[in-house]
């Protein structure tokens, strides 16, 4: 039976696979650490399968919240950020060769986070669509990169990695207050003058 438009269901599923997302990330370690590579990916494969579609559930479904983007934000950080350890323990090798790729990737998500947190005292949601294609790219790359060993998917997405998170560093030091799902700088750059007037 079709959603109601304006009511919500019972469970909300959006929020449900931010927290299997969540729950997927010491899987993916546990997988990593023993070596299961055909499986890691496989898991990995599905954790991102279910970031994108926890968005569309969201609107589908009329279920989208702060606390949904929030959620979605905290899933995206806990994975992305067990991949390189993953990536440590399955292609040492390789991660050791493109250490400064990855550490410049690395550096620029968590500055983007720690500004945030530094200027509102919690995790910034904005789900700008820079971050949407970030996501779509780096997806493609890491699951590239555990299949085929490639330096270059490592060196593919760092660029974008850059260049969205420092679009988030602008966005958080143009908006006056805490707001979730800012599209980008020039919807912020909006926020912020509406709020002046």
């Amino acid at each position: 039976m079709a959603q109601m438009p304006g009511t919500r269901p019972t469970v909300n599923w959006p929020n449900a696979l931010s927290i299997l997302r969540i729950a997927l990330a010491p899987v993916l370690l546990a997988l990593a650490w023993n070596g299961w590579h055909k499986i890691f990916v496989a898991c990995l494969v599905f954790s991102f399968l279910t970031d994108a579609l926890d968005g569309w559930l969201a609107r589908r479904l009329h279920c989208q919240s702060e606390i949904g983007a929030r959620l979605d934000s905290w899933s995206d950080i806990v994975t992305w950020l067990t991949l390189p350890v993953c990536g440590w323990w399955l292609e040492r090798d390789v991660v050791r060769h493109e250490w400064p790729f990855l550490a410049v990737a690395i550096a620029f998500y968590l500055a983007a986070i720690g500004l945030g947190f530094l200027k509102f005292r919690q995790l910034t949601s904005y789900h700008t669509q820079g971050a949407k294609v970030m996501t779509i790219v780096a997806s493609i790359a890491v699951i590239t990169f555990f299949l085929t060993s490639s330096p270059w998917a490592i060196r593919a997405f760092t660029p974008i990695v850059v260049i969205t998170q420092l679009e988030e560093m602008l966005i958080t030091l143009s908006l006056p207050e805490w707001r979730a799902n800012v599209p980008s700088l020039w919807h912020a750059r909006r926020l912020k003058k509406a709020k002046t007037l």
